[in-house]
């Protein structure tokens, strides 16, 4: 069983963009950022639902087989849920449509709890009001023995790091400067003692970089 966590960023090390407007909720940026992940096999056969086949096969395909690979349970932020835009909606069931990725528990961090949502394919979300150990405390055990995923935002998973509980992260660098929105990096500085670090570059550019922890023996 690993706490593991995956994030994609740009060069300068941001994970979120700011240019979104109500017209485009996602913004200019985020198609540059996520473009190598999104257009993977396995990403648009999870996600969309595509399976006609299409789709890139290389290093980045292999990357995401391995995010969805062996995974119990997942908690991630209110933001990676939709709360933030949809707070007074109880009937908002999450970006991630009728049938989410994920496939198993989700737990999201929220300060207003609702019920918990059960939907198709396996994942079930439930919100909680807890800190960041004692969510973990309770993914872990539904996770069943797999792998717990901190899925994000980044100020998620650097409040993790920081407190020492990811046995693994995976950062996706994709060769574009962003210049603003929230950093994955702030307050980590020493972070890759106590893990062995391995990069490899993918046919995208895309630079993968995998902090492992280190086993003393």
């Amino acid at each position: 069983m690993t706490v593991r966590a995956d994030l994609v960023i740009s060069l300068d090390g941001f994970a979120t963009t700011t240019d979104q407007t109500p017209d485009n909720p996602f913004g200019q940026d985020w198609s540059p950022l996520v473009g190598a992940y999104v257009a993977t096999r396995t990403f648009r056969e999870r996600v969309f639902k595509d399976t006609s086949g299409k789709g890139t096969t290389g290093m980045d395909d292999a990357y995401a087989r391995d995010y969805f690979d062996n995974i119990g349970a997942e908690i991630m932020g209110a933001g990676k849920f939709g709360l933030h835009n949809f707070p007074d909606d109880p009937n908002w069931k999450g970006w991630w449509g009728d049938e989410p990725p994920f496939k198993c528990p989700v737990f999201v961090l929220t300060h207003t709890p609702r019920a918990s949502i059960e939907m198709a394919g396996g994942t079930t979300f439930h919100f909680l009001a807890a800190n960041p150990v004692d969510a973990l405390q309770q993914a872990l055990k539904a996770a069943n023995s797999k792998d717990v995923r901190i899925g994000g935002g980044p100020t998620m998973v650097r409040d993790y790091l920081k407190a020492g509980l990811v046995d693994r992260l995976h950062v996706a660098i994709v060769p574009i400067l962003l210049g603003r929105g929230i950093r994955l990096w702030d307050d980590l500085s020493g972070l890759e003692a106590g893990y062995t670090v391995k990069s490899e570059t993918a046919e995208s550019g895309t630079i993968h970089v995998t902090f492992h922890r280190q086993v003393l023996t």
